[in-house]
């Protein structure tokens, strides 16, 4: 699904600001060291989390609150621009205004998760964006339901990590299924994200867990069932 960049009076302004204040602290070394830690996935610009983050309130001082249209507009250009500082800033400003957001957005979060991939974006979309949405919509867990299946396998992890901060209100049945649809996956991204959505559901039903794990072990990775069970 083709998804064009929006117009947005308030992402033309975040833009200019953004990328007027984030080169000024970039640093070429940590740039390098940076870019190989995420295993060249894309250049960085070389600023800290916690100096990028302050920047970030420079840039957003005064402004007004987002619609979606904004959200949009500003995630999407900042995909564009190739240092992935940009992309962080992004995936933070949609944290904090998912909820501005409608089930709508959710093409979106896809283009997101499936341009550029990697696990430092992904998944904070994941349990921050798409799991933002789906609990605003729960119409959206048949869309889940479809992503599991996909065979991008950074749709699929989103799939896996969307109930990642529900606690209580994880639907348990999705939950171990999706896990068990993606159990006999090959790839290390799938195998940890089932481990780790299994161990973050049972620090709030460690039993429920434990008993899946042990039911189904033999259709789990070795690594799946171990980060599961880490805790218990």
């Amino acid at each position: 699904m083709n998804v064009t960049v929006p117009r947005s009076d308030l992402a033309d302004t975040v833009m200019e600001r953004l990328t007027t204040t984030y080169p000024t602290a970039a640093d070429p070394e940590r740039a390098v060291g940076a870019r190989a830690y995420m295993k060249n996935v894309a250049p960085f610009l070389g600023v800290p989390t916690p100096l990028r983050r302050e920047l970030s309130r420079t840039v957003l001082a005064g402004l007004p609150r987002p619609d979606e249209t904004d959200c949009a507009a500003i995630a999407l250009r900042c995909w564009e621009l190739p240092e992935r500082e940009y992309a962080y800033f992004a995936v933070d400003y949609l944290r904090r205004h998912v909820k501005r957001c409608s089930s709508g957005f959710l093409p979106v979060v896809r283009h997101l998760v499936t341009t550029v991939p990697w696990w430092d974006t992904v998944d904070a979309l994941a349990a921050h964006v798409a799991g933002g949405l789906v609990a605003a919509d729960p119409k959206l867990a048949s869309e889940m339901d479809a992503w599991i299946a996909d065979e991008d396998l950074w749709v699929a992890r989103t799939a896996l990590l969307h109930q990642l901060r529900y606690k209580d209100a994880t639907d348990t049945e999705r939950l171990f299924t999706y896990c068990l649809r993606q159990s006999g996956h090959p790839d290390f991204f799938i195998r940890k994200a089932i481990g780790w959505c299994l161990r973050e559901y049972a620090k709030t039903d460690p039993e429920a867990v434990r008993d899946f794990v042990e039911r189904e072990r033999g259709r789990l990775a070795p690594l799946s069932a171990r980060e599961a069970t880490k805790n218990l």
